[in-house]
């Protein structure tokens, strides 16, 4: 399970693991980590632990009110965040195959996420495209998630270990075709080329993480501040350190 902002082609979070509402939870948990306070608009297929977990990450807690004069007050429960927008798309197959594709809003007005959905640089329809995309340049550029392959994992911790170095290098180092920008003067390049008009640009960059794209030995390198490390702590029940298993004998 995985969160994409298409904006940036930046992968914000992901699971390891099967789609259960633990899972989910985790995921949006994460999303809610490294985001600021400003909830997103969130789009997905049909899964139906994803209304549960936007509840649970972004949910606010009210009293439902009481029927009549006697008895227990209901149980407190979880309605969405006024801010909160959440929509599906939703695909009707008959014999495996997809015959009709339709969406449905499920938290926010819908007046206020065609707003949203207007202002948006990527698209102007609720759809699954950006990250059904994401999720086969990750299966093309690395052979762990290839299908029928023997070069899958064999340990769940190091598919998990793996992910995060291929991601790491995916967001820094590898620019992105759909994200370069064109200069505002063309450049010159080495030897008799034609002169440099687009400036490449990975989603790191493009999300304002880092003004450069980075080596292989830069992100290999790379020393984590102290200041991080000392959130680490605040983030253990996120971030999971996982048993370290040893292949082979």
């Amino acid at each position: 399970m995985g969160c994409l902002a298409p904006v940036w082609r930046l992968v914000l979070a992901f699971v390891v693991g099967k789609r259960t509402q633990q899972s989910a939870n985790l995921l949006l948990e994460r999303v809610d980590a490294v985001t600021n306070s400003a909830i997103p608009l969130f789009t997905s297929d049909q899964l139906s632990e994803y209304p549960n977990a936007l509840l649970h990450v972004y949910g606010q807690w009210y009293q439902p009110d009481r029927n009549g004069d006697r008895g227990r007050f209901p149980d407190p429960r979880k309605r969405p965040h006024p801010d909160l927008l959440y929509a599906q798309v939703v695909k009707q197959r008959e014999r495996g195959q997809v015959v009709a594709v339709s969406t449905k809003v499920v938290f926010g007005q819908v007046q206020r996420l065609e707003t949203c959905l207007k202002s948006l640089s990527t698209s102007q329809s609720i759809n699954t495209s950006f990250v059904e995309r994401q999720n086969l340049t990750l299966r093309q550029q690395n052979r762990r998630l290839t299908r029928k392959t023997n070069g899958f994992s064999k340990d769940l911790c190091w598919l998990e270990k793996q992910l995060w170095l291929s991601l790491a290098y995916y967001h820094l180092v590898l620019p992105h075709q759909s994200l370069r920008r064109e200069l505002p003067t063309r450049q010159p390049t080495r030897g008799d080329g034609s002169e440099q008009r687009w400036q490449l640009v990975t989603p790191a960059m493009a999300a304002g993480m880092t003004q450069h794209i980075w080596t292989t030995q830069e992100l290999l390198s790379y020393r984590v501040s102290a200041d991080f490390l000392d959130t680490l702590t605040q983030k253990q029940n996120l971030f999971p350190d996982f048993e370290v298993i040893h292949q082979g004998k």
